[in-house]
């Protein structure tokens, strides 16, 4: 399903531009959107999503137009949405609430409901605390919940804004592959602050930096970015002065810097191999 973006701009009051002049155009699969906090990520979520009306600007989700009544409509019946802050009934167990959920989205088949409520419980590892109240969860079980109420209805498009925060390690893994395999042949937009997570997941990602829009591509040609840029330096001594450290570990009697640098920071410096995240740092940088 695809989203064609063009010229969207949200202002709030007092002039603020939570977005400014976003053109973006999101295939069909796994799509990541980055930034950090104050980006205008979840915003534009909010946006697509059809819970917050632009200012200007055009949005069309699998063709429909979301600024009218009749494309919201449209969208929110293919639609799964995970936001940043779930809102849940703490006295509610897990099984009730997603039936509740269930219903709200129109699944009126008590068998339908409880079939796929079952399996979207053992999905996401949540079987055995089924019928436990949701204020005895933690943030990770409560995210879990919240993944299994967006895929409900079996949504072509779903939104997951944040959908890692308050997982542990593991948890997060389940959840991408999760993710990766709900995205073979539906739209997954993933909203992140974590470029991990966008890395493992993701073939072509946007970055937005303060509402506006300043990449869009796949991930290796932000990775190039960082194409000799990163250095490493192993030193018993103080940190090289020259670049930025954007890692570093213990190694034998020394430290062992990550720098990222136009040219090489230190003598002793080794050109490395760049990551996803040393390409997003070499774009934050050059838009300094």
């Amino acid at each position: 399903m695809r989203i064609e973006i063009s010229r969207l701009t949200k202002t709030y009051g007092g002039g603020v531009h939570a977005l400014n002049g976003i053109d973006l155009d999101v295939p069909t699969g796994m799509y990541g959107l980055l930034g950090s906090n104050g980006a205008g990520k979840t915003t534009l979520m909010r946006v697509l999503a059809g819970l917050l009306r632009p200012t200007s600007g055009t949005v069309r989700v699998g063709g429909h137009d979301i600024t009218t009544a009749d494309g919201r409509l449209a969208v929110h019946r293919v639609l799964g949405y995970l936001p940043q802050e779930l809102g849940v009934y703490p006295d509610l167990t897990a099984r009730r609430f997603l039936d509740y959920i269930a219903l709200l989205k129109g699944l009126d088949s008590r068998s339908l409901r409880r079939r796929r409520i079952g399996e979207l419980l053992e999905t996401v590892a949540l079987t055995e605390h089924a019928d436990h109240k949701l204020k005895g969860f933690s943030g990770g079980m409560l995210r879990r919940v919240g993944i299994a109420q967006a895929l409900l209805a079996d949504p072509r498009l779903l939104i997951v804004d944040e959908p890692t925060t308050g997982l542990d390690p593991e948890e997060r893994i389940r959840l991408r592959g999760l993710l990766t395999e709900f995205a073979e042949d539906r739209t997954v937009l993933l909203s992140t602050h974590i470029v991990e997570d966008v890395a493992q997941t993701c073939r072509f990602l946007a970055v937005l930096v303060k509402g506006r829009l300043v990449f869009q591509g796949d991930v290796e040609e932000l990775v190039s970015r960082a194409d000799r840029r990163i250095w490493t330096v192993t030193t018993p001594g103080p940190a090289p002065s020259r670049g930025r450290i954007v890692g570093s570990r213990p190694d034998g009697g020394g430290t062992r810097y990550r720098i990222l640098a136009a040219t090489s920071p230190d003598p002793s410096a080794q050109p490395s191999e760049p990551t996803l995240e040393d390409g997003y740092l070499a774009l934050m940088e050059a838009g300094r």
